[in-house]
């Protein structure tokens, strides 16, 4: 089969070289960290758009994949590595949508399950939150991944493969060329070649294909979250309103986010940011007020254009592969893109139609 470079250690970077690797290639999986330490590892891990009615076919085709996938995904990774991803279908509020009707007719046309439910009927479910709403919407089937953990249980099962070496503290400075096809890459270790390069690297994908003369329009978005530690039945749902939501862990960790700033590479927390997200959870989560916050990070999503990745190869550099620009969307398109990007390089059916995910005609 080969030999694939994947270039970036996020969960699409893990998830792609795991299934490259399943296929027969010898994969080389390098990262400028470690494995899942980036944008991966600060999100929240909402199995789904915040938002599904507000996006187009094309990141709606790669959730819905994903979200069926994932349940299956997370029992084997458990099964494993011992590591629990806990991908739970915990069912999601949103309390006084704007567009409450759009997102009605959406689930109405897509055969989903989202409803309206009375303000007294979320209050009875869900005490703990406040009361400073008027009219909510609900879908039971949206599920949560605890992705610190699904991270730990890809890097495990990696550790495990004998079709993939990892490499990592490795930046990338250039691609190598040969007669205008991408044949590998020049790291802080020296070369490394290879017959095809996937460029997972998230934020840093942009940059990364500059010297190359093109123009990815990817750019670093970061968004800020905190968590607390509450009692193992604090909030058994997750819950999302004026743009910011809080997501209930297994163990009682409430993570609560996001922020949305367009600070370039700068991913340090800040208090205005903690003072901002505490302020709403505990709008949302009254009890919070007296919660200690035990931890405050934030992340660089790779925003993109309407939120689609970028998935499919280079025309003008035969043998370099795109998985990127996921924007807010990276764990829940993960599983999808990364088996499309197989589809693509193996020459298989695709599980759905590639072309809004080409990069023909997407770059600059």
């Amino acid at each position: 089969m080969g030999k694939v470079l994947v270039v970036g250690g996020g969960v699409a970077g893990m998830l792609a070289a795991s299934l490259l690797a399943a296929e027969g290639w010898v994969v080389q999986l390098i990262d400028r960290l470690g494995l899942g330490s980036e944008a991966s590892w600060a999100g929240g891990g909402i199995v789904s758009p915040l938002y599904p009615w507000r996006y187009g076919a094309a990141v709606s085709a790669l959730s819905n994949w994903s979200r069926a996938y994932y349940p299956a995904l997370g029992a084997r990774l458990y099964g494993a590595t011992g590591v629990d991803p806990e991908v739970r279908q915990t069912g999601l509020y949103w309390l006084d949508l704007e567009d409450e009707q759009r997102a009605l007719e959406w689930s109405a046309q897509e055969g989903g399950a989202l409803c309206s439910v009375s303000r007294s009927e979320v209050l009875q479910r869900l005490p703990q939150v406040g009361n400073g709403f008027q009219r909510a919407v609900h879908m039971a089937d949206v599920a949560n991944v605890r992705n610190p953990r699904l991270l730990q249980a890809l890097r495990m099962s990696l550790a495990d493969s004998s079709g993939v070496q990892v490499l990592e503290h490795c930046a990338v400075s250039s691609f190598l060329l040969n007669g205008g096809r991408v044949t590998g890459v020049m790291t802080t270790a020296g070369s490394i070649q290879a017959d095809h390069v996937v460029l997972a690297a998230g934020a840093w994908s942009g940059e990364l294909l500059a010297p190359l003369g093109i123009h990815l329009p990817v750019e670093p978005v970061k968004g800020q979250m905190i968590l607390y530690k509450c009692a193992e039945d604090f909030l058994p749902a997750m819950v999302l309103a004026k743009g910011r939501y809080a997501i209930p862990r297994k163990d009682g960790h409430i993570l609560v986010g996001s922020t949305l700033e367009h600070v370039g590479f700068d991913k340090t927390p800040t208090e205005e940011a903690l003072v901002s997200l505490k302020a709403s959870a505990e709008e949302l989560l009254p009890a919070l007020a007296d919660a200690e916050v035990v931890g405050h990070w934030a992340g660089l999503r790779p925003g993109s254009p309407e939120g689609i990745p970028f998935i499919g190869e280079v025309p003008q550099y035969p043998g370099l592969w795109l998985n990127c620009g996921h924007y807010r969307n990276g764990l829940v398109l993960a599983p999808a893109s990364c088996e499309l990007l197989k589809n693509l390089m193996l020459g298989e059916t695709p599980i759905v139609d590639p072309a809004p995910y080409s990069p023909a005609g997407r770059l600059g």
